[in-house]
């Protein structure tokens, strides 16, 4: 007679009764509780069909035949083991020790295997460059994918036999896992993956040198969507970058920088801006200062500029081999010949340098009809867009080129431009400063 296969409702509803383990579609497992009580009860002279209806079971939906199969193994592992006979032999591996004792040569060859995986873990670690500073808290594990390809790597190089389930169990993965990795299927996907990572790289690396200026990720990431009208999501670039090795060769913020202390303010000119940089009127905040420049083999120049504050664009500059006060009374001339419409109530803000503080400068500053701000002295975050923007500055002009103070002027000249009207800003809606200082207008 053959057992009819129980149905998912069927299924659910063995699996409700207390003195049941689990349940498929074929058959039941039962607690070794009931089937202690079983016997018991049986020995007894009480009917199986009775003791599986006091139990809760429904001897329609279970079955007689299955009942009666149950009863009669039951009954003969008890004759034959007593009541441990009873037991799930399943929980332990069918009867089987988990674990055989391992010949001397298996020892040998597993500890063989360990040393060759590890020296090649620690290889690729140190190709990698996976490992962190010493003073850092975490350290950098390797992905699943990489710990499949480093067994699998290990296995071929040493022709290490029936190694996998012992490395995977080393390495911290999963067989199935490692196997899947190395199915036919997947192995397409990840070449299909390399193939469109690999354009995408090319796309990337346009923007990376778009006029000869490279550049983070974001900035990667505006220059696609301004130039190129391209939208790749800012983490599928940094992942396209840290895969091909493209770095952004810029300086990182000094984590143990500290802000010197300001000391008295100048009693002249008090400091009018108090770092509200923004105040949503163009040509009104203007900020400047003078920075030095090495180029060459070993010389040196100076460079002056004047920056609108709102869209933080560079007005106008100058660039001198002296830092006499003619550097900054010229920048001045400059804006003032250039024309650039101000608001009525703009201010120039600077530290408090002897350029600013020099009685010509300020008669200059006046005449224009400008006011004048100065930062605290010693310190520098009062005037913190003008410092910022030499340090973009420093990091994207090539000054090791210039041999020449006319190769510097070329070279910065080339750079002004693409700052103002190719160098997306994440802070100004990923515009450039001109285009963001058109906004402005047309919103206004």
């Amino acid at each position: 007679m053959t057992i009819s296969l129980f149905t998912e409702n069927e299924i659910e509803l063995l699996k409700c009764n207390p003195n049941v383990r689990a349940v498929s579609e074929k058959g039941i497992t039962y607690t070794d509780e009931f089937k202690r009580r079983f016997i018991s009860e049986n020995e007894m002279g009480k009917l199986p069909r009775a003791i599986f209806e006091e139990a809760g079971f429904d001897v329609e939906l279970i079955g007689m035949e299955r009942i009666k199969s149950a009863a009669k193994r039951w009954r003969a592992a008890y004759h034959e083991k007593g009541i441990f006979g009873l037991e799930d032999t399943r929980k332990k591996n069918s009867g089987r020790p988990l674990e055989r004792e391992l010949s001397l040569e298996e020892k040998y060859a597993r500890l063989e295997a360990q040393n060759r995986l590890l020296q090649a873990e620690n290889e690729l670690l140190k190709k990698l460059d996976f490992t962190r500073k010493a003073d850092d808290e975490k350290e950098t594990k390797l992905l699943s994918e990489q710990k499949f390809q480093l067994i699998h790597d290990t296995i071929e190089k040493y022709q290490l036999k029936r190694m996998v389930r012992f490395l995977c169990v080393l390495i911290g993965v999963s067989r199935s896992g490692y196997y899947n990795y190395f199915s036919e299927k997947a192995m397409q996907n990840r070449e299909e993956r390399k193939l469109a990572d690999e354009e995408v790289k090319e796309i990337i690396l346009k923007a990376f040198l778009f006029r000869r200026r490279k550049k983070g990720a974001r900035q990667i990431k505006m220059t696609l969507e301004n130039q190129y009208l391209i939208t790749y999501n800012l983490k599928r670039i940094r992942r396209i970058m840290k895969k091909f090795g493209i770095i952004c060769p810029f300086r990182k913020a000094n984590p143990y920088r500290r802000m010197a202390k300001a000391t008295q303010e100048h009693r002249t000119l008090p400091n009018l801006l108090n770092r509200r940089f923004k105040q949503g009127v163009i040509g009104k905040v203007l900020l400047t200062d003078i920075t030095y420049l090495s180029y060459g083999k070993g010389k040196r120049a100076y460079l002056s500029t004047i920056k609108d504050a709102e869209t933080n664009e560079i007005l106008v500059y100058e660039v001198s081999d002296k830092v006499t006060l003619d550097i900054a009374l010229s920048t001045l001339k400059k804006l003032k010949k250039k024309e650039i419409k101000l608001s009525k109530e703009a201010f120039i803000h600077s530290d408090q340098g002897f350029h600013y503080t020099s009685p010509q400068f300020q008669k200059l500053v006046k005449k224009m009809g400008l006011g004048q701000s100065m930062s605290r002295r010693g310190n520098c975050w009062d005037n913190a867009p003008q410092e910022s923007f030499f340090g973009h500055f420093k990091d994207e002009v090539d000054l090791k080129s210039c041999e020449t103070l006319e190769d510097l002027i070329r070279e910065i000249k080339s750079y002004m431009t693409y700052y103002n009207h190719y160098r997306g800003q994440w802070n100004l809606k990923k515009m450039t400063p001109v285009q963001y200082r058109h906004h402005l207008l047309q919103v206004a």
